[in-house]
């Protein structure tokens, strides 16, 4: 049975889409959510988002201008992440999804600029919560809760859900839903990027804009009652919500969930849930591949026995972006999947398009909106790319610029939280800047997406975009080092990979070892998300300036690590599970390169 079928007459607001279905008698006890042995009913859900709702409004009080109805959490996947995320929906409060790779100064700064009144984090990140919790001028300490997600010390008064049960009601209760009016534009729960300065940057998603990218996704996906999505892309990001809980919500289907990402674990819990669409990110497919190729040697007649066509096996789709063509083919054939469909898009959401089956290989899918162009830095549209024999776009400098949407209007982007300047520059003179490169390819009469990076000041790395500039600066509090500045460079799996150039101070000399531990404590103690670390670090006499004297990087990222062009040049890297950095050689770019051209992906090593 199809979710259409069911005819909810609810408003487009996530409370009403819930209550109507955990009230439905053909779906209030279907299971929604499940994890490991637990798993809630859509009614089970519905009582827990309420019993939360409840809760957190005793807690938060009087809710206006000076005391905003702001919850923040930094909790890794768990059903009590979706129930504070349902409670938010039902009691008409935003919530705030900080990332928990951010430590020190900047998750601190994070949770201040969010001015959230309750912050609920897990057991295992108390302590990173802890470290700057006096900082926050908004928030009560006794508003600091923790979900018990271990065997830990006894929390006390801190135990979420006791305190829930104590103050709203104790499990299993079903109470009436609060008396709150929530209109589909209300700001439900705001998502971060990272800005080119400062914090993290939070994009603003209204009830209306959760809605409608679900009944998208699930439509396209034909999803049914009976399909599963599997989460284990972190739930605090927008593509494990737009792509996998609210398609799964809208179809009337089902989500697993995993506390976060496993290579090895994902073809145990598709098996055993009985996973029929996954939502990824790039980088997690080639992983899946290596465990899978690691566990059967290679052998690919096993693989097809024994994955693709075990009899548990129910997986149809993935849906995600950041794949190389290679690996949507092997990842296709080795789980059985009827499709896997690459999709453009941000949590932005302004512009977005979705590869259908027939789409070019290696295209993000058709433009549809006519507003989205490619358009040069001096603001003129980019013509069509023309594509040589051997696949390469003969007209590069002129095809490829940024990918932008030319309207009145920004679609379903709804601004960033209380960043005035981030709106502005990424919404200006009538133009919306992905601050993505991309270019177009034309068939019989489409225009087909091909995505071809980030610009400048932006790297995009296990599908997550951070700043270029935040990434330099840390790497230059290092005491050695005079100046730095980083840039994403071509990746043989998906995305991006970070390279730094580095300029040392005089008569300072540059320590392998030294280096990625101080990487690590950044990583570990202060501003650092892992995935900002380098992958390559270049070393320089001196960089080229612009007339503003900014560092020329469109120069580095151009020529990246690139051997047959750098021969002499200092270059050290790492590879996954290296320990500290070490020279790369002209064995290894080639090594790298045979990589590249097995992915499909040469043309970004070789522009």
């Amino acid at each position: 049975m199809t979710a259409s079928q069911f005819h909810f007459d609810a408003a487009p607001t996530i409370g009403a889409q819930i209550e109507a279905r955990a009230l439905h008698p053909e779906v209030g006890g279907r299971v929604f959510l499940c994890q490991h042995e637990r798993s809630w009913t859509y009614l089970e859900y519905r009582d827990e988002c309420v019993r939360l709702a409840h809760f957190l409004l005793r807690r938060l009080g009087p809710i206006d201008e000076h005391r905003p109805g702001h919850v923040a959490m930094l909790l890794e996947n768990h059903l009590e992440l979706l129930a504070l995320y349902g409670a938010c929906a039902y009691g008409g409060l935003t919530l705030f999804g900080v990332n928990t790779g951010l430590r020190g100064d900047t998750l601190a700064g994070v949770l201040e600029q969010s001015r959230a009144r309750v912050l609920v984090v897990d057991e295992k990140l108390l302590p990173e919560g802890e470290r700057g919790a006096d900082r926050l001028r908004h928030l009560p300490l006794e508003n600091l809760l923790v979900l018990r997600t271990g065997e830990g010390t006894a929390l006390g008064n801190r135990d979420l859900m006791a305190c829930v049960a104590s103050e709203a009601a104790p499990p299993g209760a079903s109470l009436d839903a609060p008396d709150v009016s929530v209109e589909p534009m209300r700001n439900l729960m705001v998502i971060y990027t990272s800005g080119t300065t400062g914090l993290p940057k939070g994009i603003n998603n209204n009830h209306l804009k959760f809605f409608l990218i679900g009944k998208g996704v699930a439509g396209n996906l034909s999803l049914t009652a009976e399909d599963r999505g599997y989460a284990c892309m972190p739930l605090f990001h927008s593509n494990a919500m737009f792509l996998g809980f609210h398609p799964a919500l809208e179809a009337c289907g089902s989500l697993a969930l995993r506390e976060r990402f496993s290579a090895t674990q994902f073809v145990p819990d598709v098996l055993q849930h009985g996973v029929t669409y996954w939502n990824y990110v790039g980088e997690p497919v080639h992983y899946v591949l290596g465990a899978i190729e690691k566990q059967y040697g290679g052998d690919e007649a096993r693989i097809l026995a024994e994955v693709a066509r075990h009899p548990d096996n129910r997986l149809r789709y993935a849906v995600g972006n950041g794949a190389a063509p290679p690996d949507i083919d092997r990842f296709s054939r080795w789980l059985g999947l009827e499709d896997m469909f690459e999709l453009y898009g941000s949590t932005e959401a302004a512009i977005s398009t979705f590869r259908r089956k027939g789409d070019p290989r290696g295209s993000v899918g058709e433009v549809q909106d006519p507003n989205v162009q490619i358009l040069r830095s001096d603001g003129s549209e980019c013509p069509p790319a023309e594509i040589g024999p051997d696949g390469r776009i003969l007209n590069y400098e002129e095809a490829v610029g940024e990918i932008c949407r030319v309207a009145p209007d920004t679609g379903l982007f709804q601004g960033y939280f209380d960043n005035a300047e981030a709106n502005s520059s990424k919404f200006r003179e009538g133009i919306y800047h992905s601050g993505d490169l991309g270019h177009i390819v034309v068939r019989d009469g489409r225009r087909y997406l091909y995505f071809d990076g980030r610009t400048d000041d932006w790297i995009r790395k296990d599908g997550e975009n951070f700043s270029a500039a935040q990434v330099g600066r840390l790497l230059q509090e290092h005491p050695d080092v005079d100046l730095a500045a980083a840039y994403g460079v071509p990746c043989a799996v998906s995305d991006e990979l970070v390279m730094a150039a580095l300029k040392l101070r005089p008569g300072a000399h540059f320590d392998p070892d030294g280096f990625f531990a101080f990487c690590q404590a950044q990583v570990e103690h202060g501003g650092m998300d892992r995935k900002w670390m380098p992958d390559f670090i270049r070393l320089v006499d001196d960089f080229e300036f612009t007339q503003t004297q900014k560092i020329l990087v469109r120069q580095l990222k151009a020529v990246h690590f690139n051997r047959r062009q750098l021969a002499e040049e200092p270059i050290f890297w790492r590879e996954r599970g290296d320990a500290t950095f070490k020279p790369f050689s002209c064995e290894d770019y080639e090594r790298l390169r045979g990589a590249f051209e097995a992915a499909e992906r040469l043309p970004l090593l070789e522009r």
